[in-house]
């Protein structure tokens, strides 16, 4: 029997899940992962990852996705972590302004220590909560094209978006490294793999759990 921790794979795309604490981060994360929402509530310690094979058009693309901590006193040990990061998800909590106000900051934080053509993405997170919830679907989508980047609202608990966020998001990291690939020569992006066009290799992964 195969070793079940062995996986083909045509990419590796390392991505950072980010934003301030309590948000769903790791309920998030979970969600698409694992398909799993959990109700009890566990802060991330410093950080931590999943990983989950995808398809796109065809090739097979390993995301190996890091959950990092909000809390101000992890800041130091999350941010050595955007280094490399190939796609950033922004997490706010659509009944939490501040968290909202927050992804400023947390863009700031990208621009300082991750690459310049890191691929993002502003996800507006519990937005099955809609009695309580005090950040609009307006506001969200105008923060993001004031960035230039995509956005979505999710719900790790009804399962709404979670899927399509990290799908586009790997499309849009998979179609940067296709067009680095048509300028000519093989592509190794930062943090990411790019294994060959008609290659795969072996790698193996060890799928570390954590909880919410």
């Amino acid at each position: 029997m195969a070793d079940k921790y062995q996986t083909e794979f045509d990419y590796r795309f390392k991505i950072l899940v980010t934003g301030d604490s309590s948000v769903g981060k790791t309920c998030v994360l979970c969600r698409f992962s694992d398909d799993v929402f959990r109700e009890t509530f566990i802060s991330t310690i410093g950080i931590d990852f999943k990983i989950r094979t995808i398809d796109l058009d065809g090739k097979k693309i390993k995301l190996q996705i890091w959950d990092t901590a909000g809390q101000e006193r992890f800041r130091t040990i999350t941010t050595a972590y955007y280094r490399g990061a190939m796609g950033i998800m922004l997490v706010y909590d659509i009944t939490n302004q501040k968290s909202f106000e927050n992804i400023r900051n947390w863009i700031r934080n990208i621009e300082e220590h991750a690459s310049s053509d890191v691929e993002k993405m502003i996800l507006g997170n519990k937005c099955d909560m809609e009695d309580r919830r005090v950040v609009t679907k307006d506001k969200g989508e105008q923060l993001a094209i004031e960035y230039g980047i995509k956005f979505m609202e999710t719900s790790a608990k009804a399962s709404i978006n979670v899927e399509e966020g990290f799908v586009t998001l790997a499309r849009d990291i998979k179609a940067k490294m296709d067009r680095k690939l048509d300028a000519g020569g093989a592509a190794k992006g930062p943090g990411g793999v790019q294994v060959g066009s008609g290659t795969t290799q072996k790698k193996k992964e060890w799928k570390l759990c954590s909880l919410f």
